[in-house]
């Protein structure tokens, strides 16, 4: 009697032992990063990277040099270029002061001409024909100053594209100072100085480790009782047996359901339907690691 009584109590304490087994969770997941790649934003050889597997980067903090010497040569022969525009432009002064001067000539000899008609010494015809020289050089004048209006109105242009060039130059040597952009840990690192790089080659990739994302699973059931923002409960291994709980609070919950066909007949196979859902934790005694496994209880 004692026997059976004594396998009884055993039986019933696993039973126990399991059905707080099986209670324990509601879902299960793992630890997820957002994790950010940062690349180089122009071509050229890395001579300096500092960021490092594991090391914390603040944001704005520098962290690599791409050579600009390229670059600076290229700028300083678009100043050079800016340089020599003055030297490109037409005066049109010498030719328009002899031009006046033969006008003056002319007009001087015209109003001679002119009181000689008055004094019936000259004829008009005399005067007319003045009167056109006078205004050939007028036009003469005006061609001249247009011709070289125009022409250093075209030099000028030339300014406009060249000044737009430096600032492209410009900027890629301030793209060529790469810094940090978010606080976070180095993941990985995935090049090395001497290295050439390209426009858009990656260099590191950082998280933000102070927050985790836990990503798990649930059904269509229990998907009934969750929402955003809703606090739930985390456990984490401690040890081999025991479990550490940390607060989490769901932030992404998935519109469409996974692992399951999309054509659900039964009210029976709707349970059986996925979801994903994202939970922020925090991290901030670094105990949390990217692909640890957790549980959830949902309170």
């Amino acid at each position: 009697m004692k026997k059976s009584t004594l396998i009884l109590l055993t039986c019933l304490v696993g039973l126990m032992s399991c059905q707080e087994e099986e209670e324990r969770a509601d879902a299960y997941g793992n630890f997820e990063a957002k994790a950010t790649t940062i690349s180089a934003e122009t071509a050229g050889k890395l001579l300096e990277l500092k960021a490092a597997e594991g090391m914390l980067i603040e944001a704005g903090e520098f962290v690599a040099q791409l050579d600009t010497v390229p670059l600076h040569l290229q700028k300083l022969k678009i100043q050079a270029a800016i340089k020599t525009l003055p030297q490109k432009l037409r005066t049109a002064i010498a030719d328009v002061e002899v031009l006046r001067e033969r006008r003056a000539n002319l007009i001087r000899e015209r109003d001679r001409v002119a009181r000689l008609v008055d004094r019936k010494a000259a004829t008009p015809k005399q005067l007319d024909d003045m009167n056109g020289e006078v205004e050939v050089v007028d036009l003469q004048i005006d061609a001249i100053e247009t011709q070289t209006e125009t022409a250093n109105a075209s030099v000028l242009s030339e300014k406009g594209p060249l000044m737009a060039e430096m600032e492209l130059v410009n900027d890629q040597i301030r793209r060529s100072r790469i810094f940090n952009p978010i606080r976070g840990r180095v993941l990985t690192k995935m090049a090395e100085p001497f290295e050439m790089m390209g426009s858009g080659t990656p260099l590191y990739r950082i998280a933000d480790l102070d927050t985790l994302t836990f990503k798990f699973y649930v059904d269509a059931v229990q998907l009934q009782g969750l929402s955003l923002g809703q606090t739930i409960e985390v456990l984490i291994d401690s040890g081999k047996e025991d479990y550490e709980s940390v607060p989490g609070r769901i932030s992404w919950i998935s519109e469409e359901s996974e692992f399951t066909p999309r054509t659900i007949q039964t009210k029976k196979d709707r349970v059986n339907l996925v979801y994903a859902v994202e939970a922020r934790v925090s991290n901030s005694n670094g105990k949390l690691k990217i692909g640890m496994p957790g549980e959830v209880k949902f309170n």
